[in-house]
């Protein structure tokens, strides 16, 4: 089964770092671009960030730029998300996705519900920004 696996939340204290953790099951991760998006409770699904599959190009969500980074290596087919500065704001489940396809994962972080297109999801993890 192709899956995406997220790992790395958990609960920190504002101004904290966490580092997240999307590894593959079923699949490499090499052709695949890749996104992470979060859902507080009560909203809408947000694209935060992602990634070219050569890591030739990445993007953020204005709330992130300056304070999260995205990268990943591809001989542990693995991309992380590098989280700074963490602000209560921040709290949600953290999901990545791919797609074979750059367009639509950068129009997934980018366009309101356009998320629902991309290809393969993890399970999520829960990130909570709390003192």
């Amino acid at each position: 089964q192709v899956q995406l696996v997220e790992s790395g939340g958990g609960l920190v204290q504002p101004g904290g770092s966490l580092r997240l953790s999307c590894s593959t099951s079923g699949f490499t991760l090499d052709n695949y671009h890749i996104g992470w998006f979060r859902q507080a409770p009560g909203k809408e699904r947000e694209g935060v960030s992602c990634i070219y599959s050569r890591a030739v190009s990445t993007n953020y969500a204005d709330s992130v730029k300056g304070r999260f980074t995205i990268s990943r290596d591809n001989t542990r087919n693995t991309v992380y998300l590098q989280m700074n500065n963490l602000k209560p704001e921040d709290t949600a489940v953290y999901y990545c996705a791919g797609d074979s396809s750059y367009a639509t994962v950068y129009a997934g972080i980018s366009i309101p519900g356009a998320y629902r297109y991309l290809e393969v999801w993890g399970q999520g993890t829960l990130v909570t920004v709390s003192s």
